[in-house]
């Protein structure tokens, strides 16, 4: 059943109050590049995030994953001003052990730190546990990523640990990786949570 959720969800796009989800294509290329190029964020260390040039195979690779039905990656399009504002995927989807990561995560500068992140996540944590049936979702990142670590920590998810010596980073450090985790039967008081979290930004 699983299995025939993310075939069926392939093509769906996730619409908030702030931001849309859009499949990710070649359609995105030029936007996705000026998000990048927000920051220049190919070049902060505790990230992976394409060089401009690279996004074109990033691109690629994200249409071959949805084919496969692995991945699910989504453009970020601020409806405010219909600009791509990142990406953003569901990804290593295991349908026999119902449990997927959510990664390749980035946003140009303009929308960091805004609400557009954890609306995106909403959208996500709301698509995998309540259409795609999962019971688990992973969010990884690197040990030195304090501000990442802070924001999976307030989606409600927990610290289950740290993989040592886990990845080569493009400038060669091998990052120890601290791996997170929401399950089936915390969804319902974090995605509370979070709606209220994004209720009180937009009141303020």
């Amino acid at each position: 059943m699983a299995e025939q959720a993310v075939a069926g969800q392939a093509g769906a796009e996730l619409t908030g109050g702030r931001v849309r989800l859009e499949p990710l294509d070649h359609r995105h290329h030029d936007g996705l590049c000026e998000a990048v190029r927000d920051g220049s964020l190919w070049e902060l260390a505790v990230t992976l995030v394409p060089h401009p040039d690279d996004v074109r195979g990033f691109i690629t690779d994200a249409v071959a994953g949805r084919e496969a039905g692995t991945e699910l990656a989504y453009a970020t399009v601020d409806l405010a001003t219909g600009r791509i504002a990142g990406s953003t995927r569901l990804m290593r989807i295991d349908t026999a052990n119902r449990r997927l990561e959510i990664g390749w995560t980035f946003l140009g500068r303009t929308w960091q730190r805004t609400g557009v992140n954890a609306e995106a996540k909403l959208l996500m944590l709301t698509h995998a546990f309540e259409e795609l049936g999962m019971n688990r979702v992973e969010l990884l990142t690197d040990v030195r990523n304090a501000a990442s670590r802070a924001a999976i920590a307030r989606l409600g998810a927990t610290q289950e640990g740290i993989l040592r010596r886990h990845m080569v980073m493009r400038d060669g450090h091998v990052r120890d990786t601290v791996v997170f985790s929401l399950t089936r039967p915390e969804w319902p008081a974090a995605k509370q949570a979070l709606r209220e979290r994004l209720t009180a930004r937009q009141e303020s």
